[in-house]
């Protein structure tokens, strides 16, 4: 699954740290505390 522009723009903090994965290695690192790292 691609990761497009508007899943990451949609992408919630929650209460512990999650990633959204792209399917080719690629992955989004999203924070509690609302910031973004690939």
């Amino acid at each position: 699954m691609a990761l497009t522009d508007m899943a990451l723009r949609n992408a919630k903090p929650q209460d512990k740290p999650y990633k959204l994965f792209d399917g080719g290695g690629l992955h989004l690192l999203v924070n509690p505390t609302g910031s973004r790292v690939w």
